[in-house]
This record gives structure tokens, C-alpha cells and sequence, in this order.
């Protein structure tokens, strides 16, 4: 169910009898706040999920056409990697597609997005000393041979790694649910965010690569979208992380020296909702730290519950909004 939800149960009143006793104790059931889902903080009823959080590395170039699975994640992150593309990871947590791809391979930039969920990361590889580190910060890896990956045949390689998430989920059994908030969620009594007007976005990461956003009924849509028709991941929110960016000591197989996103400290952000643009800071203090977000003022910055998309721009990229 996507949307705000506010629960109160009524008080449940016992007749009083007509045989002229007291009546007898009024029962009643406390208000009970509706349990919210920690990846996108919408409301879930249900309970929240009792699996861990996979967060899938996909394709995010012209070649990943169709990328599938997409429109079932919680929440998506973007980062630049080598040669000025960029990549995703796709979180996946309250609903699990029958497939998610095509995979790709794992970078040091993902200890710091994957850690907070306390999840599970799933590529179809990676370097040794990427694997190592990520394996040095205690982070499960599941990569092409583990339970759930496979080859798409009628795809060329190596973009034809693809995910069924049940199969992966299954083979996890010793990792609990995300046990807090990935964002700072507002709750249905925070007021309406008000910033000023912005139905469009073009956030550039490098000089060969800008994603581009349209506000079309209530949600954002990529121009530039990749994703099968009617797979689309549609976010509420597109959170813009303006982040440091350095050397990740080794290339690439083409001979491109590999980026890292450096996903702690501080810098400034960009939260564009409700066709909204609101400015602030994000803060985290280590990899496995929640981020944290204020506004201009230092006051809290809360994003509304719904899917994020966010975006790690480097300091050299852009952001234009109209």
C-alpha cells in the first residue's frame, strides 16, 4: 500500500447491564502506531517483512536495455563508476520481483550505501580487493554461482546476469529485516514540506552522463528511462547527495581508473518532492551510520514516506531544476 496511513483504534465501550448493578469497566484499546517499512517508511500494516534487504548492483548504460525488477524496489541509489557512467543499486525489501538485471559487479562505494540496511549485496563479481573489502566490513556477499543468479542466454554477455531474489532470499537465512530507517521519514503529523517550485531535474554526474527527471502525475520520471515498459521505478522522492569522489587505487578491465564515492562526513543535498525543491545538508558519520539530514537553518530535514531515488553526484557534477 503506498501512501500515508495514520491507525487509531476506537475505544471498544462495554453496555452497562440494565439490572440496576455498576456497570462494568470500560475496556479500550490504546491508539497503536501502524508499523512503517525502514527502506521507504511507508506504512505497513502487514508487519514489516521478516527478510533481509538484498541490494542488488544493476547495469545502468544503454546496453542493460530492459532493465527488469525495478519497479518493485524500495529504494534505488546511483553512483558514478568508471568511464563516467553510473550504476545502480536497487534495494529490495517489502516486495520481491520474479527477476531483477542485469547484475553487474561490486565497487568500494557500496559498503557505505548497502551497510545501513544490514543487508545483503548481490553482484555478479567484483576485484579481489573490492570483495575484500567489502568481506573486511562484514558485509554478505552473494555473486554469480550463489543461489539466485544465473544467465539470461538471449542477452550478450556481461550483461546478462539476472537475479531471482526468492531464490536468493532463501538461501539467506541468518540476516534479519533492516532494523532501522534508511532516511529520516516524516510521519503523517509532519507538516507538508514547502520549498520552492520544481517539476524537472537534470543531475549530472560527469560529462558523460546526466539523468534526466520529469514530475508527471505525483511521481518522477527518468526521460532517459532504461527500464521495460511498465517497470519502471516511479519515486516520490529524488534525494541529490553532493559527495567527494577519489581514487579506488585500481582499473578497470578497459584500462579506466575506478572511482570512489566517499558516503561519509558531509555535503550538501538536494530533496525534490511534491514537486518541491527543499535544500540542506546530509551528514553520516561512518559507513554503517544512517544518514542523517538537516535543513539550511541545522533544523531536521524529513523526506516524505514513499520511494527515494538518490543520487551521489560528485562535487564536479550538476544539478538544474525548472
Amino acid at each position: 500500500m503506498r501512501g500515508l496511513i495514520a491507525v487509531t483504534l476506537a475505544a471498544l465501550l462495554v453496555p452497562a447491564g440494565c439490572s440496576g448493578e455498576d456497570p462494568e469497566p470500560t475496556a479500550s484499546a490504546s491508539p497503536t502506531a501502524t508499523p512503517v517499512l525502514p527502506l521507504s517508511g511507508l506504512p505497513a500494516p502487514d508487519g514489516v517483512p521478516d527478510r533481509p534487504a538484498l541490494v542488488v548492483k544493476v547495469d545502468n548504460t544503454g546496453s542493460s536495455r530492459p532493465q527488469l525488477g525495478l519497479s518493485s524496489a524500495d529504494l534505488v541509489v546511483e553512483e558514478l563508476v568508471e568511464g563516467g557512467l553510473t550504476r545502480l543499486a536497487a534495494m529490495f525489501h517489502s516486495t520481491l520481483p520474479a527477476v531483477v538485471g542485469p547484475v553487474r559487479s561490486v565497487r568500494t562505494t557500496d559498503i557505505g550505501i548497502v551497510a545501513p540496511t544490514g543487508g545483503v549485496l548481490v553482484a555478479s563479481g567484483g576485484a579481489g580487493r573490492v570483495l575484500a573489502a567489502i568481506d573486511a566490513a562484514g558485509i554478505p556477499v552473494l555473486t554469480e554461482g550463489d543461489a539466485g543468479l544465473s544467465r539470461d542466454r538471449s542477452r550478450p554477455a556481461p550483461y546478462n546476469v539476472m537475479l531471482d531474489p526468492a531464490a536468493a532470499v532463501a538461501g539467506v537465512t541468518d540476516l534479519a529485516a533492516p532494523m532501522g530507517p534508511y532516511l529520516p521519514w516524516a510521519t503523517p503529523e509532519t507538516p507538508p514540506p514547502a520549498g520552492a517550485p520544481a517539476t524537472s531535474a537534470a543531475v549530472t554526474f560527469s560529462s558523460g552522463h546526466t539523468t534526466r527527471w520529469r514530475w508527471v502525475d505525483g511521481t518522477w520520471s527518468r526521460t532517459d528511462d532504461l527500464a521495460e515498459p511498465g517497470d519502471e521505478f516511479r519515486p516520490a522522492n529524488l534525494l541529490v547527495l553532493r559527495v567527494t569522489t577519489r581514487d579506488a587505487g585500481y582499473l578497470d578491465p578497459a584500462g579506466n581508473p575506478v572511482p570512489e564515492t566517499v558516503l561519509e562526513g558531509s555535503g550538501e543535498a538536494l530533496l525534490l518532492t511534491s514537486g518541491q525543491l527543499l535544500d540542506g545538508r546530509w551528514s553520516k558519520a561512518d559507513a554503517g551510520s544512517a544518514l542523517q539530514l538537516t535543513d539550511l537553518a541545522g533544523a531536521e530535514l524529513v523526506v516524505p514516506p514513499g520511494l527515494t531515488w538518490i543520487g551521489l553526484v560528485p562535487e564536479a557534477g550538476a544539478v538544474e531544476t525548472g
